[in-house]
């Protein structure tokens, strides 16, 4: 990016990795940003909890696509290398089924042909074809709706034209896609949970989706030395390398506008004070829907045109600290469920706590020691649910009970006692994550991927209704996920950068 003629002030809602990222390419380009957070630290749901010599990650705890983060970091004479230490992480997960087996997830290919040998010869053959149509479907969406940031149908097939759509996997569901080349009922239900990355089902998102293993297969998976928030103080360090205000427990109360323009933002500061903060260009980290529910009070008639960007999943996250470590466990593990489709249907479709829920439980000292006092362990269990919603209006009490399923489970796939064994709890429902995060009803994962609905597109990044208003993070296109996040913020660093370059010719 080009250093603009005369600083223009951006205001950005939200100190998550998509309004950091946006800030600080903006800011290189000679931009006057102030970040405006609500809460105490950055990182928006990259977040953390230390108590009791426990270091609990309570967003994110995977780190895929390493090079989408290195435009953030690089120039200066700095690298990605000099914020954080990344550590591979192998198995990438251990899968746990009802009926005891055990498959772990490789990413040495020799290694997953050892572990699938038990299932017969074909196994390991239908695992490393599915691989290269995962890897068709990534180059496609890469080189074009991921590097460019397209935001909309009409873009999609003007950048790619219709023949090449075609090789785009995009009439099947993801589940259709992977039942017709995998007949292994365990590595089907593997494939089919790599939809967890973006809280959605794999009965309804598109097959194209199943891009998600490669994108953990071919580029590895990670782990941030010192725990996941080690990056939100990367973060943070850049900004203030970069130049940008960074204002913590400033609520932004609303966006303020003339006609179809943003003008700027009244605040409410750490001391209760209300201040009207001008700006050329408005980007919101917050959630396009409630963005536009509570900052801008937009008409029923412009809500109505964004229900087809529904909510993710949510879901109920427990944070434990053990007095022993339960030795079976590795850094990442999914309990399934019996019948994974019905828990897809019950969660997506019927909107209802499931009965037998696919957990994914985290334990990061198989990789990181620090993270639990000697001989303890730490470990994040988190199923997916429905998001709040009118319609099965579930209770604080409801979400307790589902809780004591979820440890039932638990206990009787392995973790044997596993409640005489915490020493610190720290329980979320839907209802803390909303209020937190100011998530649209209690979403983890930003806008649902639903073939139907939106085609797995989310809202463009670029408000229709205001010319110098922009969106980021996990409710506008690319979609949810730290590198997905991540790089919704450079492209509308960009989208700004190419809007003030016209504006000056």
């Amino acid at each position: 990016m080009s250093v603009i003629e005369r600083n223009k002030r951006v205001i950005v809602i939200g100190a998550g990795l998509g309004g950091m990222s946006a800030a600080i390419m903006l800011a290189r380009s000679g931009f006057e940003v102030t970040i405006l957070e609500k809460n105490t630290q950055v990182g928006g749901k990259l977040n953390q909890l230390q108590t009791e010599g426990f270091s609990f990650d309570l967003g994110p705890s995977i780190f895929t696509l390493p090079e989408i983060f290195r435009p953030i970091f690089e120039g200066d004479g700095k690298r990605l290398e000099d914020y954080i230490t990344l550590q591979r992480v192998d198995p990438q997960w251990r899968n746990f089924f009802e009926d005891g087996v055990v498959v772990n997830l490789w990413e040495d290919r020799k290694k997953m042909r050892t572990e699938l040998e038990a299932f017969g010869p074909h196994a390991f053959d239908e695992y490393k074809n599915f691989l290269t149509y995962s890897l068709r479907q990534y180059n496609i969406l890469e080189r074009g709706y991921l590097r460019h940031g397209l935001d909309t149908l009409l873009q999609f097939f003007r950048f790619y034209g219709w023949k090449e759509a075609r090789d785009l996997d995009y009439l099947r569901s993801m589940s259709d896609s992977i039942y017709k080349r995998v007949s292994n009922r365990y590595l089907r239900d593997i494939f089919e949970y790599f939809i967890k990355y973006v809280g959605s089902s794999a009965l309804d998102s598109p097959a194209f989706m199943n891009l998600m293993p490669t994108i953990q297969m071919e580029f590895g998976l990670w782990y941030v030395a010192g725990g996941l928030y080690q990056l939100g103080h990367a973060f943070r360090r850049r900004l203030e390398e970069t130049g940008v205000a960074l204002c913590l427990e400033c609520e932004v109360l609303r966006i303020d506008y003339s006609g179809s323009t943003a003008t700027g933002v009244h605040v409410c500061d750490s001391k209760g004070n209300l201040h009207t903060l001008p700006a050329d260009y408005v980007v919101s980290n917050m959630e396009v829907v409630p963005a536009m529910q509570r900052l801008i009070h937009s008409p029923a008639s412009t809500m109505k045109k964004l229900r087809r960007f529904e909510p993710s999943c949510s879901g109920i996250i427990l944070h434990l600290g053990l007095d022993r470590v339960y030795p079976q466990l590795a850094h990442h593990n999914f309990f399934y469920s019996t019948n994974l489709h019905e828990h897809f249907r019950r969660v997506f479709r019927d909107k209802m706590l499931p009965d037998d829920p696919t957990i994914y439980v985290v334990a990061p000292t198989r990789t990181d020691p620090s993270q639990a006092p000697p001989g303890c362990d730490n470990i994040k269990i988190l199923p997916h649910i429905p998001s709040i919603s009118d319609r099965n209006p579930y209770t604080r009490e409801d979400y307790v009970t589902f809780k004591e399923l979820c440890l039932d489970k638990l206990e009787r796939m392995g973790l044997t006692d596993l409640r005489k064994h915490i020493i610190v709890e720290d329980f979320w429902t839907p209802f803390d994550i909303e209020a937190r995060y100011a998530s649209n009803q209690g979403s983890i994962y930003g806008v649902v991927c639903d073939r139907r609905r939106n085609f797995a597109f989310k809202a463009p990044k670029r408000s229709p209704g205001f010319s110098n208003l922009f969106f980021v993070g996990g409710s506008v296109n690319p979609g949810a996920g730290m590198p997905m996040v991540t790089l919704s913020g450079q492209h509308v660093a960009r989208m700004i950068l190419e809007q003030t370059s016209k504006g000056k010719s």
